[in-house]
């Protein structure tokens, strides 16, 4: 019997009901039964996951393989399992809550073997939670992580070619409670030989569990640390320090720390405050450049910043500012050049160079977009909406009183 097209790895815990519609969906696709092939893992369930799987193997005409083992803590477990018994030319890793469009696999592989690509992404629709979105404006014949928007999904639901995981022994990290996915997605755009987008069809149907029961949404938030620290890690010893690899460390920056220091860190224990600091600090200080700051929001530039310089006293005040969901004013500089006017803004105490408070990408401040360089034309708009308040600003910082960072 020849290899089959792809092979779809399903890593299942406490799965039911959802696995039932997961197995259809693989059941139904028109890629057919004959180019298919099943590794389900059912990783210690006692809801019947595990006897459903065997009662689906028993009955479909796929391929299938149920391999039954202990609980392992984690989906880095099973999937790698589930790889090290793969013969397709592909590979899928799918979630068992989550289901496939009917033509999903046959548009991926028709992509992959049309373009030569290693990796495919199929459209993500979020059904009862959101789903990422800016990868999915246009299909992509063949791409990079670098031009393009794919380092904002980093989740395992992709086809992988198995000849390049192969080659580069590739498996998930078992020692990650969190990020493993994108540690394991990063490295394979990385390493590709080249990357298609099917922007034009639902490949994958990422599901909300009524029950909430999703690994992203437990554990410490140590493990966010660990998860940003192996990702910039990965990032850095693949590529080398400069504009590329700025845009990458973007990533991390804003999906996994970032959030850390939101508005609910007003709510947490000065302990815990004090340890996110702690932990932050050694990662700030090997990756973030001025060549991250300027790809990033005033507001996520300032906050990272203040944690970088130690300033809980004045994160405080910018945390506060956006859970009360405040709106900075708009104030205007030399050369066109635009500044929000977030807390702390050209306060002689708190000595933060202006420029940390200056737009360098698209802002929207109540439902006007400010971008920079802000010429005349659109600041003349800007000054007529009520929306935005364009101002000179409340005075010059104090020269010297703060470390001058150029973003």
């Amino acid at each position: 019997m020849p290899d089959p097209d792809v092979t779809v790895v399903i890593g299942a815990y406490q799965a039911m009901p959802y696995l039932v519609a997961c197995l259809k969906s693989v059941e139904t696709q028109t890629l057919g039964a004959e180019r298919l092939e099943i590794i389900a893992v059912d990783d210690g369930s006692t809801d019947g996951t595990g006897e459903y799987l065997d009662e689906f193997a028993a009955r479909t005409k796929i391929a299938t393989r149920v391999i039954h083992q202990e609980n392992s803590g984690g989906p880095s477990g099973p999937r790698n399992v589930g790889l090290a018994e793969a013969r397709g030319r592909y590979v899928f890793f799918l979630d068992a809550d989550d289901y496939f469009g009917p033509e999903a696999l046959e548009r991926m592989v028709a992509m992959a073997d049309r373009n030569g690509t290693d990796v495919v992404l199929g459209k993500v629709i979020g059904v009862n939670r959101g789903a990422p979105r800016s990868m999915w404006e246009k299909s992509l014949d063949r791409t990079d992580v670098f031009t393009s928007n794919i380092k904002f999904t980093l989740s395992a639901q992709k086809l992988f070619r198995r000849a390049l995981l192969v080659r580069h022994d590739m498996r998930f990290d078992e020692s990650l409670k969190t990020g493993e996915d994108a540690l394991f997605t990063m490295e394979a755009y990385l390493r590709a030989d080249g990357v298609s987008v099917v922007a034009d069809y639902g490949c994958y149907h990422l599901v909300g569990r009524s029950d909430g029961k999703h690994v992203t949404k437990s554990g410490s938030y140590t493990l966010r640390f660990d998860s940003a620290r192996a990702l910039m890690t990965l990032i850095a010893e693949h590529v080398p320090a400069g504009a590329r690899r700025d845009a990458l460390m973007v990533r991390p920056f804003l999906v996994t720390l970032l959030p850390q220091f939101g508005p609910g860190f007003l709510k947490q224990k000065e302990e815990v405050r004090r340890n996110k600091f702690a932990l932050a600090k050694p990662l700030i200080d090997a990756y973030w450049s001025p060549g991250v700051a300027r790809q990033v929001k005033v507001h996520a530039r300032l906050r990272l910043h203040l944690v970088a310089e130690g300033r809980e006293d004045l994160l405080l005040g910018v945390l506060e500012f956006l859970r009360d969901k405040k709106k900075p004013e708009v104030y205007g500089g030399r050369n066109g050049r635009m500044y929000l006017g977030y807390p702390h803004f050209r306060d002689r105490e708190a000595g933060i160079p202006d420029l940390w408070y200056a737009v360098r990408t698209t802002e929207v401040v109540a439902t006007d977009k400010v971008e920079w360089p802000l010429m005349g034309r659109i600041a003349l708009g800007l000054r007529r909406k009520a929306g935005a308040v364009l101002r000179r600003g409340p005075g010059r910082s104090r020269g010297g009183a703060a470390k001058r960072v150029t973003v």
